[in-house]
């Protein structure tokens, strides 16, 4: 993902010299660089995802500290039977239709699992960070390519306006010759080879307007905004130093490592990686944990009786006296039933339960065997990504810090060639306006000197490009 990124850029920076020229817009809205970097902070979808993942790795974060507190559930139910079942009051068989109800509470709390719950919360800290230093990576990145665009608009328009007076220079030309044209003086070639330089000219201007709009168009759609009104951009002061770059390859790398938050994520997520052994390792010991229940029952056959008084009754049996048989009498106890109530029955029936439950891990397939054998696999993978990455920063910082002094150096050298080839084309133009050279030194002369100006200013934007990818290595 790295790479894919970093790829990303490069390819952005190239695109910055691919074009001619770009044209200049109105002042209906002024921008500065830092007000398209605040705006593009502010508005950046992708900036936005990243944000809403870190908030979730916070969650996590809560989460797993919440591990370490008790579970506390409460559990209620109510129904019919009908037909045979057992009465939850008696515990006994019952063939008649009852309505019963239970309600139940059950605490659980882990006392000992191989440090499972400290080491995940470790790991989620780790990755929580990882997240936030992975939301500053794409903030920086974002910051970069504004950058990058906003040079590229700058130097476009730039390129545009020295377009606009290669035109104006040649249509003054044009101009001279056509009335020598109409009046029959000089060489007639030297008018239609005029007007074709012309046509060049114009064709440049119109394929600038065209890909200045193209680059303000990427550029609105990097800060996520409206690109329908015209806009005007800035210049960018100390374009070019009077003296090379004051850091060495080696110090932007350095600096590199230190600041950027590309190598703080990744080392977070070894961090994590490490503690995700330590969890994988708390299934191969036991798990003590402590539980407790409190439980009652209700049902609609549950009834209590209540003594009204006695009765006389016969029992069936008979003594004989005298050959005479006389029934015999019992004195029995008379009752009345009624409903035992709802609450009385939650009262009456409250039980508890506490105990202490240890698992034990004999054997389950390998499973913790084989869970740390992939973390450490996360692991190793962890630190290949942080060892691929500080290669490839390394390899594109020495790349860039190339490029910046080979600007730096065309730059001082492309001044001094634009002065010359200025001066050869005034001499050239004062000979051509004066007959004394012919049409082909005289364009042959501004298009060297017009070459050497887009030269020049290429340069000019490609050493402050060069320059601020290193200020970006470096974590400025």
């Amino acid at each position: 993902m790295m790479k894919i990124r970093t790829i990303g850029i490069w390819v952005f920076v190239w695109n910055l010299f691919l074009g001619v020229g770009f044209a200049q817009s109105s002042q209906q809205s002024q921008f500065t660089l830092e007000d398209c970097i605040a705006l593009a902070l502010e508005n950046n979808n992708d900036l936005k995802r990243s944000d809403l993942q870190t908030k979730s790795s916070i969650i996590n974060f809560k989460q797993s500290k919440n591990e370490l507190l008790p579970t506390l559930n409460a559990n209620y139910n109510i129904g019919v039977n009908d037909g045979r079942s057992i009465d939850p009051f008696t515990n006994s068989y019952s063939n008649q239709e009852l309505t019963f109800s239970t309600l139940g509470v059950n605490l659980n709390t882990t006392v000992f699992n191989g440090f499972r719950v400290l080491n995940s919360i470790k790991q989620s800290k780790f990755n929580m960070k990882a997240s936030e230093m992975e939301l500053e990576e794409i903030r920086q990145n974002l910051i970069l390519q504004v950058t990058v665009g906003y040079i590229r608009i700058l130097n476009s328009r730039d390129l545009l306006d020295l377009s606009k007076a290669r035109l104006i220079t040649t249509e003054a030309q044009l101009k001279r010759l056509q009335t020598q044209y109409e009046e029959g003086v000089g060489n007639p070639v030297d008018y239609t080879d005029m007007q074709g330089q012309f046509a060049i000219d114009k064709v440049n201007i119109i394929e600038a307007e065209n890909s200045l709009n193209s680059a303000i168009l990427d550029f609105m759609v990097l800060l996520n905004l409206d690109s329908d009104s015209e806009k005007d951009f800035e210049n960018v002061s100390g374009l070019i130093a009077s003296e090379t770059y004051a850091h060495t390859a080696s110090d932007v790398y350095n600096d590199a490592l230190q600041n950027l938050a590309t190598f703080k994520s990744k080392q977070f997520r070894i961090d994590a990686a490490n503690s995700g052994i330590k969890v994988a390792r708390s299934g191969y010991y036991p798990e003590i944990s402590v539980f407790g229940q409190l439980n009652t029952n209700y049902s609609s056959a549950a009834e209590v009786f209540t003594e009204t008084g006695t009765s006389i009754t016969e029992t069936g049996d008979f003594v004989t006296i005298a050959n005479q048989d006389y029934p015999v009498l019992q004195n029995q106890k008379e009752f009345s039933a009624s409903k035992i109530s709802y609450e009385d029955q939650f009262d009456n029936n409250l039980n508890t339960v506490v105990g202490i439950s240890v698992r034990v891990p004999l054997f389950n397939g390998f499973r913790a065997k084989n869970a740390v054998q992939l973390e450490k696999i996360a692991l190793e993978e962890s630190k290949l990504e942080l060892e691929s990455t500080k290669l490839l920063f390394k390899q594109s910082i020495e790349q860039a810090y190339n490029d910046m002094e080979s600007a730096f150096n065309r730059y001082h050298i492309l001044r001094d060639q634009v002065t010359a080839f200025e001066e050869s084309y005034r001499i050239n133009e004062v000979r051509f306006n004066n007959g004394v050279s012919n049409i082909i030194e005289y364009i042959s002369s501004k298009n060297n000197m017009d070459a050497a100006q887009l030269n020049l200013n290429k340069a000019k934007y490609e050493y402050l490009l060069r320059v601020k990818i290193l200020d970006y290595y470096r974590g400025i």
